[in-house]
């Protein structure tokens, strides 16, 4: 069976605009419970920000609430365009699930924004290829139990 992004993809997106302060990144990751953002400029993408992307600049997330002033510090110094990825590669819906799956393997990506003529319509990460690849195994266990 040949299964699209366009069939597992989320469509649900949280974006985040390219002047969206650091601090409340942090925030929105906590209360979305996602591990990246793509980040846009006039609904253009123009990058996107991960959770570990994040993490690489914080000492209080963590150590403790010890270290939540240096946080601050550096979120306030820096700004999101010097810290998100902006070598992003994408891909369409109507490419084939086997085929991101692969290029995840072979990549540092764990994300890859869904655009269709230029406007970003979803977003792939490895956990929607893995819960895919739990239901066509589970479907399969199931249809042999049968047989």
């Amino acid at each position: 069976m040949k299964t699209l992004v366009s069939e597992i993809m989320t469509t649900d997106l949280v974006t985040v605009d390219i002047d969206t302060p650091l601090r409340k990144i942090v925030t929105m990751f906590r209360k979305h419970k996602v591990r990246h953002f793509p980040v846009v400029d006039g609904g253009k993408l123009k990058g996107i920000v991960s959770l570990s992307d994040i993490l690489r600049l914080s000492f209080g997330m963590r150590l403790g609430d010890d270290e939540v002033d240096i946080d601050e510090a550096i979120f306030e110094m820096l700004k999101l365009d010097q810290v998100m990825a902006t070598n992003v590669k994408t891909v369409t819906p109507d490419q084939m699930v086997a085929d991101v799956a692969r290029f995840l393997t072979q990549q540092e990506f764990h994300a890859l924004p869904v655009v269709d003529k230029d406007e970003l319509v979803g977003i792939i990460t490895t956990t929607d290829v893995i819960h895919f690849l739990l239901l066509q195994t589970e479907k399969s266990a199931g249809e042999a139990a049968v047989a």
